[in-house]
């Protein structure tokens, strides 16, 4: 995974991580980075210090504003629920009009996503977008045989 500041064309600079740089490119190729304060998919990179520690000498720690003994946050959950506490509604609305998107412009289907994608990778079916649903362990072992595969939460549509 790797971690870029990004800055939109209108000036609003926002960070997010990414499979690699090539998956980067890919998403800003086909307009999928979006600026979450006005929505520009015109995104580029913002200029980044690398934190190279001198030889000899221990790497600097940034220190946070805020309490000096703040709790560690919980993990992101691995096994696919959703994340606890209130979602912002402005991520809310992004990922509704993410799942609008794929419901448009992709395929159903269902538990047998995991082996669809194999088939696909095999070349015994069409390529095409799918989604649905996989069990963590198939998710891993898609990963693990080389086959791409995203995750987003499911929230409720936008249109109830």
């Amino acid at each position: 995974m790797i971690h870029y500041q990004l800055r939109c064309d209108a000036g609003h600079g926002f960070d997010s991580w990414f499979r690699d740089s090539t998956g980067f490119d890919r998403q800003v190729a086909a307009g999928l980075v979006e600026c979450p304060d006005c929505g520009s998919v015109r995104v580029g990179r913002a200029l980044m210090a690398p934190a190279i520690p001198k030889k000899g000498r221990a790497r600097a720690v940034p220190v946070a504003a805020g309490p000096a003994h703040a709790p560690a946050p919980d993990p992101a959950p691995t096994d696919g629920t959703a994340l606890t506490g209130p979602m912002p509604a402005r991520v809310v609305a992004l990922l509704q009009k993410m799942r609008a998107e794929v419901e448009a412009r992709c395929d159903y289907v269902g538990d047998q996503f995991a082996d669809e994608a194999r088939r696909m990778e095999r070349g015994e079916s069409d390529r095409r977008g799918i989604y649905g649903e996989a069990t963590p362990e198939e998710a891993e072992a898609l990963r693990d045989e080389g086959i791409e595969i995203g995750q987003i939460p499911w929230v409720p549509r936008s249109d109830g």
